[in-house]
């Protein structure tokens, strides 16, 4: 008994850093303060705006808890400031609830509230439905403003966690998908390949698309947890360095998936052959080896944040390439008389070099501070482009 009420509970610990089980918590606690303090400043009995706007206002970081609070606040305004318009001149019927319903979304794309367009017509209809407009109109903005008052403090005193911890395990997990599949890709070239076994390969390789899109999910939530947070330091350089790790990661998930495809053609021509000379094959598998390692090293550097460990990580990279490329040049030699004795599907041999080359020329560390310096001088050309006054104070202030 002892044992099965531990499990759940040591499930539930181990789960609470989780950003669903974060929200859960955080938005509980908020929408009830919300409560709370609206009972003892508005008029209403039950004011459960409060804590709807709460609910809705506290999200996982704090970038989008200020964001999302103005915008639901403005939508809220709009929606009363429209009720109580229609109120002075038409009052309720069927023809002016239709009016006032259309007027509300229509005017809710013109202030820009996003996701809380229909929030604009339902603040409307609620205004416009009861005998007494201008007070439950203001009560309601109240209530607005003190659901989303509360969420924003509630994150500014406890700030909500960084999630760039959870973004690198998926970055460097994402890596040792790619890795597990080159290894097998190249334990598969010693000997004759069915091509349904390459075709299989394929299959894994396409699927690393998801594996991407849910890399690229937890990504965008730390960088909004970097942006605004009092806890962060240098928010924008975390932001970029993990931005396009994963960017240099998809693009060897691509080329990846073409290497599938170039093998799986090769298997296809030669059924009842290995793929490639014995020492070549040998060659490549070593050379595949490596290049699993390599994008192993690549996303430990990419999510390392202390200087000894990323010290540590570049040196490891670093012999990871040196060695790939050695391999890459003797497995070449190889591949080539190869070709000279046999130069069917000749190609797809030289095709298999050039998908390597192009991943070792991601992964490369001068590649990668080029793109990192890129992507810093946008950023700065975009600010400046937002925000030239600001920018011109900050160069005159030295900042």
């Amino acid at each position: 008994m002892g044992n099965a009420l531990r499990r759940p509970v040591a499930g539930l610990l181990a789960r609470r850093r989780e950003p669903a089980v974060v929200q859960t918590l955080r938005s509980t606690a908020a929408a009830t303060i919300a409560y709370v303090v609206a009972l003892q400043l508005s008029s209403e009995a039950a004011p459960l705006t409060a804590p709807l706007t709460a609910l809705l206002v506290v999200q996982v970081t704090l970038y989008s808890t200020l964001t999302t609070g103005i915008r639901r606040v403005n939508s809220v305004v709009v929606g009363v400031l429209i009720a109580i318009a229609f109120s002075a001149l038409v009052g309720l019927t069927w023809w002016s609830l239709g009016l006032i319903i259309l007027a509300s979304l229509v005017v809710g794309r013109f202030v820009r509230v996003d996701e809380f367009v229909p929030e604009v017509a339902i603040s409307a209809m609620l205004v416009l439905g009861v005998t007494q407009v201008t007070d439950t109109a203001w009560d309601r903005v109240l209530e607005t403003l003190i659901g989303a008052v509360v969420g924003l403090l509630f994150n500014v005193v406890l700030a909500p966690p960084v999630w760039v911890g959870t973004a690198g395990e998926s970055i460097e997990d994402m890596a040792r998908r790619m890795r597990q599949l080159l290894l097998r890709m190249g334990e598969e070239l010693t000997s004759p390949t069915p091509v349904e076994d390459a075709a299989a390969r394929l299959h894994e390789a396409r699927r690393l698309d998801n594996d991407v899109a849910d890399v690229d999910a937890a990504l965008r939530q730390a960088e909004d947890s970097l942006r605004l947070n009092p806890r962060v330091k240098e928010g924008l350089l975390h932001r970029i360095v993990l931005r396009t790790g994963l960017d240099t990661l998809e693009i060897c998930a691509v080329v990846l998936r073409v290497l599938a495809r170039t093998l799986t053609d090769l298997a296809k021509e030669r059924r009842e052959e290995e793929l490639f000379p014995r020492e070549a094959a040998l060659a490549l598998e070593e050379l595949l080896a490596h290049v699993a390692d390599t994008l192993v090293s690549f996303s430990v550097l990419v999510t390392t944040r202390v200087t000894a460990n990323a010290d540590a990580a570049e040196e490891r990279l670093t012999g990871e390439l040196l060695a790939a490329r050695a391999v890459r040049d003797k497995a070449a030699d190889l591949l080539l008389q190869g070709v000279l004795r046999d130069p069917r599907q000749w190609q797809l041999h030289g095709a298999v070099l050039a998908e390597v080359d192009r991943i070792l020329d991601e992964l490369d560390l001068d590649h990668r501070s080029r793109r990192l310096m890129e992507e810093l001088d946008r950023q700065s050309r975009e600010r400046h482009e937002k925000r030239p006054r600001l920018s011109a104070l900050r160069a005159k202030l030295g900042v």
